[in-house]
């Protein structure tokens, strides 16, 4: 399919596509959200092959792209939830070893993130930031 091809079904204009996905990014929709939005309310299957660009292009033209990416930020609130529950549960390792593998799992995105230019390079996890992140 040719990209400036559009979809018959679709009766918004590429302008009112973007102006839409600004506007709820600025409601507080993550990234990922918003494509089930588009997809599921306005008959939007992909926004790249319709406008040429992602939403997080979209986003980050207008300057609307979080600080620290969705997919990060889930780990982050994980790790911090496990945290506290290990604090009160001293002897359960299964939540242990969990907790282990999502700080690995966090290390290892924020080093892809780095090297994207997603996130500092100074940027690091620790379980304090962590906590202070979430709240």
């Amino acid at each position: 399919m040719k990209k400036d091809k559009k979809k018959l079904w679709i009766e918004l204009s590429n302008a009112e596509i973007e102006e839409l996905i600004v506007k709820l990014a600025q409601e507080g929709k993550p990234i990922t959200e918003i494509g089930m939005i588009l997809r599921d309310v306005y008959g939007i299957p992909k926004v790249k092959k319709i406008l040429g660009l992602s939403i997080s292009q979209i986003l980050k033209k207008h300057n609307l792209l979080p600080k620290i990416p969705y997919d990060l930020m889930c780990l982050i609130k994980k790790s911090v939830a496990l945290q506290k529950h290990m604090t009160q549960h001293k002897k359960d390792f299964t939540a242990k070893r969990g907790y282990q593998l999502t700080v690995s799992k966090i290390r290892r995105l924020a080093k892809y993130y780095i090297k994207k230019g997603y996130l500092p390079k100074d940027w690091r996890y620790t379980p304090e930031e962590a906590a202070l992140l979430v709240k």
